[in-house]
């Protein structure tokens, strides 16, 4: 089964989160508009999380590149 990509980039789903969590901490909610927004919450952070993930997929990938000495013909200098 393919991965899919977040419908939000991580920058758009961190910032909806925050204005999320700055609604909830304000109060004034009712209950059920209170776990609708936690409820959002927990999918934009599972989704700023989910990205989090492939940019440290992506890094440790480039690191191990980096850390391994690749086939280079003899005298080249990089």
């Amino acid at each position: 089964m393919a991965e899919e990509k977040p419908e939000l980039s991580y920058e758009q789903a961190r910032d909806e989160l925050t204005d999320v969590v700055r609604r909830l901490e304000a109060g004034g909610l009712t209950l059920e508009e209170s776990l609708a927004l936690w409820e959002r919450g927990e999918r934009l952070a599972a989704i700023c999380e989910e990205w989090l993930e492939g940019a440290r997929a992506r890094l440790a990938a480039a690191m191990a590149e980096r850390a391994e000495p690749a086939e280079r013909p003899e005298g080249a200098p990089f």
